[in-house]
């Protein structure tokens, strides 16, 4: 099952960022078990599906040696602590790799491992302001707007860790060694950036927020309120697809401002959001959705697994009883599935430690002694 089947990853479980890239890893056949502190009763259990628990007390004086012991039978490990803290904790990358010379170790973090900004707090809004991201998101005239934390837990850093943690391990079939693997967030948001450096470069880009065709700036690149009070997302950016639009709006013949005239975007875009005012969501739906006119409703999360579209591709599965997304990508011969559902902190900590090359009478030490839960 999975591109990934056989390859042994631990995750010393934390926030955002790691355990999305462990359920990546999880999604494509790889056997994640995740180490978990006792207590913890994380509110992202979803991210957390697909692999084993077990609790170890890090800061108990055998704690890192069990750790060090699951090292041993690993292929990858991936923490998300701040620099410096795995190493406090005895389990940092120079130990790991000495131990295990072919383990890729992945670690993530919002500030990366060096500079001046690497042990400072942050989370996702953090990340993405420095890295030019967050200043560029938003309406004109408007502060700039949070986009959830996609940009930097998840799109600039986990599958950014995802990636080099897969990387690192199609070298290692080459060299027979492993590596360390530094993913910071803020640098994976300054990668989705590129293209918006480009045309900045060649004057296609203006510094003003919401003026320009991919930040709301252009009428044809916006959502539209509907006559039930929902939303249309138009996106017609090239110039057939935008007379399609209008072709079907009926607007074809009416004396509009060019596409292109910038000028006169306001007045365009006065008389497009009057025109959907006109019907409600699913009667534009039925008019334009599967044309080259690019309108789509605006659905929420709830809706978006019912769409007709995802329900043929079958998009989002049901794991214990919650729908949530689907793995993804999609490969030909080994695609890849939800292994299980989420294991609660220490689910699994005898079986999984007997399976990771621990004896079961270790196992009954360890448990009195307080190492594990």
């Amino acid at each position: 099952m999975g591109p990934l089947q056989g390859v042994r990853v631990l995750e010393l479980a934390g926030l955002g960022a790691a355990p999305f890239c462990c359920m990546l890893l999880s999604d494509l056949g790889a056997e994640v078990l995740r180490v978990d502190r006792q207590g913890s009763s994380p509110l992202d259990f979803t991210l957390r599906r697909g692999r084993r628990s077990v609790v170890v007390d890090l800061k108990h004086p055998e704690g890192a040696d069990v750790v060090l012991r699951l090292v041993d039978r690993a292929d990858v490990l991936v923490e998300g602590f701040r620099p410096g803290v795995a190493e406090r904790l005895g389990v940092g990358p120079e130990l790991c790799c000495t131990r295990n010379p072919g383990l890729v170790y992945g670690r993530i973090t919002g500030w990366g491992q060096q500079g001046p900004l690497a042990q400072a707090a942050g989370h996702d809004i953090n990340y993405i302001a420095v890295a030019g991201a967050l200043e560029s998101i938003g309406r004109r005239g408007q502060p700039p707007t949070a986009p959830l934390n996609l940009v930097g837990d998840y799109g600039g850093g986990g599958m950014l860790l995802a990636l080099g943690v897969v990387s690192a391990l199609v070298e290692r079939g080459r060299s027979g060694l492993g590596q360390v693997v530094d993913a910071a967030m803020v640098d994976g948001a300054s990668l989705l950036m590129t293209l918006f450096h480009g045309l900045r470069s060649l004057g296609e880009w203006n510094p003003e927020r919401g003026s320009n065709s991919l930040d709301t700036g252009a009428p044809y690149y916006d959502v539209y309120l509907t006559a039930d009070d929902r939303y249309v997302a138009v996106g017609c950016l090239e110039a057939r697809f935008y007379e399609e639009m209008l072709e079907r709006l009926g607007l074809e013949h009416e004396p509009l401002p060019a596409q292109t005239d910038t000028t006169r975007w306001s007045a365009l875009r006065a008389r497009l959001a009057a025109v959907f005012r006109t019907r409600t969501q699913q009667q534009w739906c039925a008019l334009l959705e599967g044309t080259d006119a690019c309108v789509s409703p605006v659905l929420t999360p709830a809706e978006a697994p019912e769409h007709p579209h995802h329900r043929a591709r079958q998009s989002f599965v049901s794991v214990d009883g919650v729908v949530q997304p689907a793995p993804a990508p999609r490969f030909s011969r080994t695609p890849g599935a939800v292994q299980h559902g989420f294991h609660e902190p220490g689910a699994d900590t005898d079986d999984a430690l007997v399976d990771w090359g621990l004896h079961p009478d270790e196992v009954i030490v360890l448990r009195r002694a307080g190492a594990i839960h």
